[in-house]
């Protein structure tokens, strides 16, 4: 009986295969990198949309009021409570599920930015002194306080009214937010939970004299940081040119954190 042989692959045929694979994977992986990118920074506007209907729900129940930010950050004890959470000591992380706005969120926790950052963990309170807020910041001096019209104890304690906000669509409410810190020699980025606009202030006045501030935003998506504002849309925009460096010596642009366009206030004050 006769036996068939099939036909082999010749050596030629197995790298010409191996070639067009390869070719494929190459053209195939920069799509697929962007598609995973674009579905984590679509997640992230969600968290924030959730963050932002949570805070317009607490306001609703508190005669208008905004969460406050920090209300206890000009305290003796470094800080215990915060919009996103609360801890026993300064060394701990903060624990959501215990925050002032845990029950108007869907599971009670503030969900973490899904895309991969390498924060600092653990460590003492003047290393990693933000741990728990999932990546997300809260326009603190004019949503969650009222140091936009005074600097005194009782301004982290009150917060805007809704109705205080002119343009709810033009005004921060939350952002995906980071710092760039340094300890001795080594340089890293830590959470960060307040967005700090450029320009500090003296009573209500911006004062760009005395230069700018430390940007909080980062821009974490593909060189794009996701929004929240007053009015509750959520959207993604680029970083401002700024290669000014930090209170903490660190030049904020290398770890891509930064401001909006414009370089001034308009974007996160009343007006």
């Amino acid at each position: 009986m006769a036996r068939y042989v099939g036909k082999a692959f010749t050596l030629i045929e197995l790298l010409v295969v191996i070639s067009i694979i390869a070719i494929l994977m190459a053209l195939l992986t920069p799509a697929l990198s962007a598609a995973k990118a674009q579905a984590r920074s679509v997640v992230c506007k969600n968290n924030l949309r959730e963050l932002a209907l949570a805070n317009l729900l607490y306001a609703n129940e508190n005669s208008g009021h905004f969460v406050a930010a920090a209300s206890d950050i000009d305290t003796s004890n470094g800080g215990l409570h915060r919009w996103h959470g609360v801890r026993e000591n300064a060394n701990e992380p903060f624990d959501p599920t215990k925050g002032p706005l845990a029950t108007y969120l869907g599971d009670g926790d503030i969900e973490q930015c899904p895309t991969m950052v390498r924060f600092v963990k653990g460590q003492s309170w003047n290393i990693n002194f933000e741990q728990g807020c999932g990546g997300y910041g809260y326009n603190a001096t004019f949503i969650g306080s009222r140091l936009w019209q005074k600097h005194t104890s009782s301004s982290y304690r009150n917060t805007t009214k809704i109705m205080e906000v002119s343009n709810t669509a033009s005004t921060l409410m939350f952002a995906d937010c980071a710092m760039a810190n340094k300890h001795g020699a080594n340089t890293y980025i830590q959470e960060y939970s307040f967005i700090q606009q450029p320009f500090h202030l003296s009573g209500a006045v911006a004062q760009p004299s005395w230069g700018y501030a430390s940007p909080s935003i980062h821009f974490r998506h593909r060189s794009r940081a996701n929004l929240a504002w007053v009015d509750g849309h959520v959207d993604s925009q680029v970083m401002a040119k700024f290669d000014g460096k930090n209170v903490y010596g660190v030049k904020s642009s290398d770890f891509n954190i930064g401001w909006l366009t414009p370089l001034d206030n308009s974007l996160y004050d009343l007006n």
